[in-house]
């Protein structure tokens, strides 16, 4: 695998750094293995959902966390109360973290457990202030009269 050197970029562009962080972050693969896997839908315009197959978790072994820009989420399997002998052991009954890297303004708004898959669901709610607004012309003899 090839390493990129981001340095030159913090030295030349400003405000970029997240940029440059992001793409330092997706070329690490920073331990997340394929391990749960998962699928990020597009639903509307401004509505994600993110979902994860956790078959063999319950609810209480399963944690979300959002801070910042970060979205969290672990998996912590119970120890189990009886020892079973497998034939054969297709299942993963492993532990997981994964981490996901939300865009500006993007909030988790809830999550279900169903069937074995995990979905949670994420808004990008735009404040009124940075949205686009339509700016009135008017006459400029109507201006200098006033």
């Amino acid at each position: 695998m090839r390493n990129y050197d981001l340095t030159p970029l913090y030295r030349s562009a400003i405000g970029f750094d997240r940029l440059a962080q992001l793409a330092e972050h997706a070329a690490s693969n920073k331990g997340n293995s394929g391990y749960p896997p998962y699928n990020i839908e597009l639903l509307s315009d401004n509505r994600y959902r993110i979902t994860m197959a956790v078959a063999g978790f319950t609810m209480e072994e399963l944690d979300i966390t959002s801070q910042g820009e970060k979205l969290l989420v672990k998996g912590v399997k119970a120890e189990a109360k009886e020892e079973r002998q497998y034939l054969y052991q297709g299942i993963a009954e492993r532990g997981f973290e994964r981490t996901f890297q939300l865009a500006d303004y993007v909030t988790v708004v809830g999550a279900n457990l169903e069937n074995g898959l995990l979905n949670i669901d994420l808004v990008r709610e735009i404040p009124e202030a940075l949205k686009p607004r339509k700016i009135e012309i008017t006459n400029a003899r109507v201006l200098e009269a006033e």
